[in-house]
């Protein structure tokens, strides 16, 4: 009998249709009832895992059956429920990044705070339907490959003890382990299975600093496992993660599902993640939605960047071209996901301005590699790093006299900017925070020193200002943090965290 090992999450909605994400434990038709509807779909599998998603037009508790016997939800458990989007009331986006899965003992507590996924699912267990949010956005690092939990390290050990990488994931078996012990706590489960969930990758669902610049493909090229790791890393991203972004609709149309259930396999999976880590233009991971009279764009920051010397880019000339033709829209206001934040705090800006012209030869060839050392070492690749795709973002959200939300993680501590009609909203991490240490270094270095002297560095390397000015408006928070984004008339974002129960940090009203 077939068992469900991941799942059931809800993805993708809209105003008539849900779609259900499952893992199972061996080939099987898969059914979602909804009182009498139902809707079916049969498994397809890739490296001797079975997956399936199913989509249903109705909304209301629902159950999950594997060959026509119920596996969920489980007993004594409370129901999963299926919303439709109802856009005749203001639309709710949760969102936040940055998430390890180490245990829930006194001692990671310690370490690593609340989980704030799972406190978010006991919290939302305790709370009327009516108050869940539409959807919850996942900016990235929903997965640690390269810092598994103990868990996953023994489960590495013991597959292939000795070898390397001996403490990072290697291929698509180990990120399925990896997803699973992500995303199976009974809160969590329940959470995942209950609001409809997009997510966008970072670079820890791959590897610390990807593609960070191409010195730092060179070197990972060199790697004898890297290869095999890159192409896992993306197939399993996109089984996992991208599938459920996808409307009904644009999965009808995908070409390499329709491959997968005409039982293509793990070759067909792997040769398209070879291709898209080779050639980013082939594939696209960014996709948009509208959610009535705002439109909701999540942008590959990661996957898609241009790497040259001189002419670094966040998103190459056809990623660039897809963003202009989705801002290009009659919504009355966007709502773009970027993993990583587009205005820093400005100092820092400052430094990342400086750090990429001397990467491209400001100052000779010795300060240029030196340089290139520092932006690895120091995480200095955000939008600021990349200044030509900064300014032409800049420009493109400034015209559109409307109001533009960037929601990003990744820094691990929370905060607002605003600029205009620009409102860079930050959440991070949803479990993972910086040590007090680092917290008081980048108190000292992104809010104090760097202020300081940012703008100097910028002016010594005859670097222009930037097209408009910016500040902080809140913040920073440097606890594990969630959260939530009210789009109605007026339009509010507030902080939630977890220390004793699950309550608001701040808020701001935008």
């Amino acid at each position: 009998m077939p068992e469900l090992l991941v799942g059931p999450m809800l993805r993708y909605v809209d105003e008539t249709s849900a779609s259900i994400w499952v893992e199972t434990s061996q080939p099987c038709e898969v059914t979602v009832e909804v009182g009498a509807t139902q809707g079916t779909a049969s498994t397809f599998t890739v490296h001797g895992h079975h997956y399936a998603i199913v989509d249903v037009e109705a909304e209301g508790a629902y159950e999950v059956r594997l060959d026509g016997e119920k596996v969920w939800p489980p007993p004594e458990s409370r129901a999963s429920r299926i919303m439709l989007l109802d856009l005749s009331k203001p639309v709710r986006l949760a969102f936040g990044s940055c998430r390890t899965s180490v245990p829930h003992d006194a001692a990671h507590n310690a370490t690593h705070g609340p989980d704030m996924l799972r406190a978010y699912g006991a919290h939302l267990m305790q709370t009327a339907d009516d108050d869940w949010p539409e959807l919850l956005l996942l900016l990235g690092d929903q997965v640690y490959a390269d810092s598994p939990s103990p868990e996953m390290l023994d489960f590495i050990k013991e597959r292939r003890p000795g070898q390397e990488p001996a403490k990072e994931i290697a291929d698509f078996e180990e990120y399925a382990e990896l997803y699973r012990q992500a995303w199976t706590e009974p809160e969590i489960r329940w959470l995942l299975s209950t609001v409809p969930t997009a997510m966008i990758f970072d670079d820890h669902d791959l590897r610390d600093d990807w593609n960070t610049s191409r010195d730092w493909r060179r070197k990972m090229a060199k790697v004898e496992w890297w290869p095999r790791r890159v192409i896992a890393g993306l197939g399993a991203y996109w089984v996992y993660q991208h599938l459920g972004n996808l409307s009904p609709a644009e999965r009808a149309d995908d070409a390499l599902l329709q491959k997968l259930v005409a039982g293509g396999g793990a070759e067909v999976l792997d040769a398209f993640a070879a291709r898209a880590d080779a050639d980013p233009s082939s594939n696209r991971w960014s996709y948009s939605r509208d959610l009535g009279d705002t439109r909701l764009i999540m942008v590959d920051t990661r996957c898609a960047r241009q790497l040259v010397p001189r002419d670094r880019m966040m998103l190459d000339p056809a990623e660039w071209s897809w963003l202009l033709e989705q801002v290009d829209s009659p919504a009355r206001r966007l709502v773009i996901g970027s993993s990583i934040p587009y205005l820093l705090p400005e100092g820092v800006h400052y430094v990342q301005n400086w750090n990429e012209a001397l990467c491209d030869g400001k100052w000779g060839k010795l300060v240029a590699k030196l340089s290139e050392a520092f932006r690895q070492a120091f995480d200095l690749e955000h939008w600021a790093a990349f200044r030509q795709s900064f300014d032409q973002l800049g420009s493109l959200l400034k015209d559109l006299g409307k109001p533009v939300m960037i929601l990003s993680g990744d820094v691990h501590y929370s905060y607002a900017a605003k600029s205009g009609n620009i409102h860079q909203l930050v959440c991070s991490p949803i479990r993972n925070p910086l040590s007090r240490t680092l917290r008081l270094a980048n108190v000292i270095t992104q809010f104090g020193i760097a202020t300081l002297i940012g703008r100097f560095l910028a002016r010594l390397a005859g670097l222009p200002r930037p097209p408009f000015r910016w500040k902080i408006v809140k913040g920073p928070w440097f606890q594990n943090a969630l959260a939530q984004l009210e789009l109605g008339e007026g339009t509010t974002v507030s902080w939630y965290g977890a220390q004793k129960e699950f309550q608001e940090i701040d808020s701001v009203r935008l």
